[in-house]
């Protein structure tokens, strides 16, 4: 995906979005004009943001990353349901865990320092001290799994060539590593085969063609091979080995206007269709054996994800769970024990276990603030609207309870981030905290944006700010159009790439009443100039979607708010985190300083101990009433 600017941080400005079903969507219509009890900004953010599902080596616990103490640390849940334990203690920087070790209770997380995405891989032991895995200045590292010897492990780091990221592999015995690749050309790595054997990696062409290469790791000096001979712009990319080794399933779009699986053979260089469905097949994965196997699909901006067995080649049923999308599956090593998380818009992920073949799964989490009740939340509907070229666009759209003809509602048009996001299915504290105040939420999909097939996705490639903000102003159009919204109190909002459109909206268009920016992108060509080094590696990619800087400066000045920032007369909201190394502060810091300049009512909160996207709870707590004290005071 081009989601370039779209953070990996699970933050406040979430571009999570849902459709529902056709009886949800009654039981909102039924409850338009209900009252509902409107919430703070502080209940809606009590609730806990959970995410992983590394299984220990007894099968006895679960490491999972929690917001419980105001910022992200590693948990350890017991899957007999008993009380978590807090294994890390940061008070500062979000600490991320990736997985237990094989054979104790050791295991691997990763922290940056105050947002600014130059993550080093620690262990930490069972005494609860920490080592730094990766020490040393201005690097970036990730942890790339494990070997099935269960013995060593992979980290990338760009150290070396701060550049390009580089394969090292580990021993868990000593923690002495040695370098397995050198990544002298810009190659993506992208998996190990559970050997050890084999490295599968990527090579960006432009932003619609990339290559897939393999390495044999056992033979030195070994080159890489391109293994996806095709004519034409096609994307590659893998998913995942066979647990066997003996194949790579990668993803491709040659086939359609969708990623289809499709796996090569090792031995025989064949290559042959895996899976495919309506959608893109977003990633697919495999037990411990190899038995079950994991795919999800992108449909219509949620996650359909099937889990089969293939010893009998049927689908593995589970019990009754509560409505919602399965997020995180994982199996035990003996694949006897099975957690996920189900995720909806009116409930944030909870972490649930099922131990394979038993009559019923059991719930460990309980994730909504104490205070709320899901029925007083929202699920969005699917909406899709004729653009300017009667392009159709698609969005996911909340209808407020107290909403209806006799009562009007402001509406908010919500920009994700990217380019190419996509606003999708799940649980936001932003978004339901604004609609439980009455403001409708309407997440737009503009073109260029993912999921929706290869010619919509680039269908914005350097045409920003131009044919993708009128699809911003169609749905302005469309929103209109509904008997419960008032259509003169419409307010545009977006982080990142959806901040940059939301700038877009209110410089090159006189449509909208205010507008929230939320480290938005205002000035282009210095954006893509201080990429970060690490995005080297698909840097064209980035100049084919926008433009390169040192060729189209000329167009990327005309689409930069920051040069037309006198077209901007209605209030602004911009909210920045200092240590942003994609959107940098003064992005912000000169967009403010011009709407000032003009005598435009502009409000700017930043946060010295941010990046890009917000992981501190008290933060987003603030930046949330901030985006409601705005709202309350320029709208009537």
């Amino acid at each position: 995906m081009r989601s370039f600017w779209t953070s990996a941080v699970v933050v406040a400005c979430s571009l999570l979005f849902v459709g529902c079903s056709p009886q949800q969507t009654e039981d909102n219509q039924s409850a338009a004009t209900t009252a509902v009890p409107q919430y703070s900004a502080a209940t809606f953010f009590n609730t806990t943001t959970l995410f992983g599902s590394s299984i220990s080596h007894d099968g006895s616990a679960v490491l999972v990353t929690s917001d419980a103490s105001g910022i992200y640390n590693v948990y350890r849940y017991p899957v007999d349901g008993s009380a978590p334990t807090q294994l890390t203690q940061s008070t500062t920087n979000a600490y991320m865990g990736v997985s237990w070790f094989p054979n104790d209770d050791r295991f691997l997380y990763t922290a940056d320092q105050g947002g600014n995405e130059l993550n080093h891989v620690y262990v930490q032991l069972p005494d609860g001290t920490s080592q730094d895995l990766t020490p040393g200045e201005n690097l970036k590292a990730m942890v790339a799994g494990w070997h099935e010897d269960k013995v060593h492990f992979y980290i990338m780091t760009n150290e070396r060539d701060n550049r390009f990221f580089d394969l090292y592999k580990y021993s868990s015995n000593d923690f002495s590593r040695s370098l397995v690749f050198e990544n002298n050309t810009g190659f993506n790595i992208e998996s190990v085969s559970p050997d050890g054997r084999f490295l599968a990696m990527s090579r960006t062409n432009s932003n619609s063609d990339s290559d897939l290469f393999g390495v044999d790791l056992t033979k030195d000096n070994a080159e890489p091979v391109l293994i996806t001979p095709t004519e034409g712009n096609i994307q590659h990319s893998a998913y995942t080995f066979t647990r066997d080794s003996s194949s790579l399933i990668y993803s491709s779009d040659g086939h359609g206007e969708f990623a289809q699986a499709w796996q090569y053979d090792l031995a025989s260089d064949e290559h042959k269709p895996y899976y495919s469905a309506d959608w893109d097949v977003s990633f697919l994965y495999f037990s411990e054996s190899g038995r079950y196997q994991v795919v999800g699909v992108n449909a219509d901006a949620r996650t359909q994800l099937t889990i089969t067995d293939l010893t009998s080649n049927t689908e593995l049923q589970l019990p009754v769970y509560p409505p919602g999308d399965l997020r995180g599956v994982n199996f035990s090593a003996d694949e006897s024990t099975l957690v996920f998380y189900v995720n909806s818009d009116v409930s944030p992920s909870n972490l649930f276990v099922w131990q394979v073949g038993s009559a019923e799964v059991v719930q460990l989490t309980n994730t909504l603030a104490a205070e709320m009740a899901a029925k007083h939340l929202v699920q969005s509907t699917v909406e899709r609207f004729q653009s300017f070229d009667e392009l159709t666009v698609p969005g996911l759209l909340y209808k407020p309870h107290q909403a209806s003809a006799s009562n009007k509602v402001p509406a908010i048009i919500f920009i994700h981030g990217g380019p190419g996001g996509q606003t999708r299915q799940g649980y936001s504290a932003m978004v339901q905290h604004l609609v439980n105040h009455g403001y409708a939420m309407f997440g737009v999909n503009n073109r260029g944006s993912s999921g929706y097939g290869k010619t919509f996705f680039h269908l914005d490639d350097k045409r920003h700010g131009e044919d993708d903000l009128q699809d911003i102003v169609y749905s302005k159009k469309y929103l209109q159009s509904l008997d419960w919204v008032d259509g003169d109190q419409i307010v545009v909002m977006g982080g990142s790439y959806g901040g940059y459109l939301t700038m877009a909206a209110l410089a090159f268009t006189d449509e909208f009443n205010a507008g929230i920016n939320i480290f938005g992108v205002t000035n282009w060509v210095r954006t893509l100039e201080s990429i970060p080094p690490w995005w080297e590696s698909f840097r064209q990619s980035l100049y084919d979607e926008l433009g390169d800087p040192a060729v189209d400066g000329e167009r990327l000045r005309r689409i930069s708010p920051l040069f037309h920032a006198a077209n901007v007369k209605v209030p602004v909201l911009v909210v920045q985190g200092a240590n942003d190394p994609r959107v940098l502060q003064v992005e912000s810091d000169e967009m403010v300083a011009a709407i000032r300049a003009n005598n435009v009512p502009v409000e700017y909160v930043l946060f010295p101990d941010e990046g890009h996207g917000f992981a501190v709870k008290a933060n987003r707590i603030t930046a949330q009433e901030a985006y409601l004290t705005f709202l309350k005071t320029h709208l009537k």
